[in-house]
This record gives C-alpha cells, sequence and structure tokens, in this order.
C-alpha cells in the first residue's frame, strides 16, 4: 500500500470527525470551514470534498443548515450540530481517545522491545 493511499483513507473519517467538531463551537459556513481546516495540513480540504460530505451529514441528520445574511457579500448556509450529531460527535471523541492511546501504547511497547 502506497503512504497516499493509507493518508486518504485514514482522513475520510477523521474529517467527519473534525467538521463535527468544528461547528459544535458555534455554527459556520462551508468557507469558513475550509479555511479552518487549511490551518492543518493534513487536514486540507476542497470545497468540492466538503460540501458533499456537508450534504451527507444533513441527510443523515448529524447537522442542520440555515441563511444568514452577510456583512460583506451574499447570504451564507451555515451549519450547526443536531441532538445526534453531538452524541456521534461525542462517540468519536472516545473512540479517537481509544484508538490514540493503544497506538501510543504500541509505540512505547516497540521501543521498550528495541532496548
Amino acid at each position: 500500500m502506497e503512504i497516499s493511499e493509507w493518508n486518504s483513507q485514514v482522513r475520510r473519517g477523521i474529517l467527519e470527525f473534525c467538521i463535527l467538531l468544528l461547528i459544535s463551537e458555534k455554527p459556520r459556513y462551508g468557507y469558513e470551514m475550509v479555511t479552518l481546516l487549511d490551518k492543518w495540513e493534513p487536514l486540507a480540504i476542497t470545497e468540492g470534498t466538503l460540501y458533499p460530505l456537508l450534504r451527507r451529514m444533513l441527510k443523515e441528520n448529524y447537522m442542520e443548515s440555515f441563511w444568514k445574511e452577510s456583512e460583506t457579500g451574499p447570504p451564507r448556509k451555515y451549519y450547526s450540530l443536531t441532538t445526534s450529531g453531538r452524541q456521534l460527535m461525542d462517540s468519536m471523541a472516545r473512540e479517537w481517545h481509544k484508538f490514540s492511546t493503544a497506538i501510543h501504547q504500541i509505540q512505547l511497547h516497540r521501543g521498550d522491545e528495541e532496548q
């Protein structure tokens, strides 16, 4: 497996989690999320990737959307978490902690074996 293929598989689930985390703070519009995720290179996403993901999450009732006038241009579509979206985000956070803890323990154990 090429590292780019592995990165692609890992990113798929992580991006959904990151989007839920971003809109859990406050409602956000699409381009704002693209800009925020650009701050972390491994999480950078294009609008062409983001909007299908947002549409799917809306359809699955993890978020809801509303239009709001913008002071600097046309109205923007904002996204916020629903109750089921918050529950999913909380479950993902627990699972992420389990994964990251296990990986960290494997790395430490591997280091012990090399000594």
